[in-house]
Formats: C-alpha cells, structure tokens, sequence
C-alpha cells in the first residue's frame, strides 16, 4: 500500500458519446452550437502523478486527442470496456512504443479476448505486423494493484448487462458507461474527493445514466465535487445545462483540466 497522497492532475481528453459531438449528419441546434464546450470527442481522460501518465482508454479520437494535449508520453491505458468508442485507438500508441519499446494495457481478460479478435495483426504471435505497437497486457480483476507507487482500484459496474470496469485512484474515481452498480461496489466509492460519471441524456436510455439517475447517483455516493461526461448532443447545451446543475456538480467538457 501506498501511504504518500499523490497529487492527480486530470485532462478530460474527450467528454462525448459514441458518436461524438457534432453527430455525423445532424442538424440539432447542439450539433450547430459554436460553443467549443458543445464539441465533444469520444470519452477519455489523461491522468498523471509525480513523472507518469496514464489514460483511460483510447478511442478513436485517442491520435486528435494527443496532438491537442501534446502529450509527449504516456506510459500505459486501463481499458474500460471493448466497445468502440473507447479502444479504436489502440493502434496510434505506435508513436509512444516507439519511445516506451511496451506499453502497458490493463484490462479485463474479456476485453483483452475481444482486443485479440479486432487486432490480431497487433497480438498474433504467427502473423504479427512489424509496424503494429507493442503492447504489454496486464489483466484486472476485482483486486486493487499498483502502478508507478499509487493503489487502484477497480470498480465492477453494468453497462446494461454488460460488466465493465471503472478505476478509483486515490480519491479520484472514473466510471463511464454505468447504467447500475451493486451496493458492495458502492462501498469502493466512499470518501471521494472528485466522481466522474457519465449522464448521457435527457431521456432514460437501456445501457447509459440520463440526467436524473446520475444526479441521484450523486447524492447517492457524496462526492465533494462531480464532473458528469460522456453526453450526448440529447443532454443540451453546455451553458443551459450546467447553469440548472446542483452546487459542486459541472458538466466537463474536452480540454477541461483538474487536480485532485
């Protein structure tokens, strides 16, 4: 266990849905807003302490993200769940395996049997493509682990009926894609300093929080602050949401950069 408290510095690297927002051929007024709040890449997070960073997956915005950022290294991915807005990027590590020569993905062992399946040029031990990134799996289970000195934590939460993970890092929590959570994962959210959590839209939704079932999942948990993303253009504007949001409740948005 790990004793010193870690400062967490955190980018949200993108705060949209599957789809990102603007959507491909939509003409909703939040798709047309020029707000660059309303423009939302597809979810991420940049998180690094002391001289490491780390993201939270890398969808297929991860390549657009890093430039933004201009992030010159990171030195690995917790994956949350195989779908595709959040591995599509897997192969843009190749610039940081050239630096890093392996890079660590932590990851349920589903998701990896699904990485293997949609990238068997990157993980074939018979056919592998020399150009593909090098890539170190370490599998996650429901026990917390170590990584460059600081405990994590993985949260088991339902993306409809499919179990995802989430990560707490220190008193820092990420959770995306939560449609339930069973009271014993809970407990692992206790004493939080900062909760982020999807809220997908207005409208209840099969597999995602809307609104009202994130902010009672608030209230529920009692962070000291919330950062809701992963948001849909069907949630509103920026502006006209987070003005009707609670005290210490902040809709994130791309770029937007925090330390716990």
């Amino acid at each position: 266990m790990n004793f010193t408290k870690k400062i967490l510095h955190i980018t949200f690297l993108g705060t949209g849905t599957s789809q990102g927002i603007p959507m491909i051929a939509s003409n909703d007024p939040v798709c047309l807003s020029t707000d660059f709040k309303d423009k939302r890449l597809r979810s991420s997070i940049l998180i690094s302490w002391d001289n490491v960073s780390y993201t939270i997956d890398c969808g297929p915005d991860f390549r657009q993200q890093m430039l933004r950022e201009n992030v010159q290294l990171i030195q690995g991915v917790f994956f949350t769940h195989e779908h595709a807005d959040h591995i599509g990027g897997l192969d843009d590590l190749r610039p940081f395996c050239y630096k890093l020569g392996e890079m660590k993905i932590y990851l349920s062992n589903r998701v990896l049997t699904s990485l293997e399946k949609r990238f068997e040029y990157i993980f074939s031990t018979e056919n592998r493509y020399p150009g593909a990134p090098t890539v170190n799996p370490i599998l996650v289970d429901d026990a917390s682990f170590l990584v460059d000195d600081l405990t994590i934590t993985p949260i088991k939460v339902m993306h409809g009926n499919l179990p995802i993970t989430a990560y707490r890092f220190q008193d820092f929590a990420y959770l995306t894609d939560v449609k339930s959570i069973e009271a014993s994962e809970k407990e692992k959210l206790r004493n939080l300093d900062v909760l982020v959590v999807n809220a997908l839209r207005i409208q209840e939704h099969p597999t995602h929080f809307n609104l009202q079932e994130a902010l009672d999942f608030v209230k529920e948990i009692k962070p000291k602050r919330t950062y809701f993303t992963h948001i849909s253009h069907k949630l509103g504007f920026h502006k006209e949401v987070s003005e009707q949001l609670p005290k210490n409740v902040f809709l994130a948005y791309d770029g937007l950069k925090i330390t716990v």
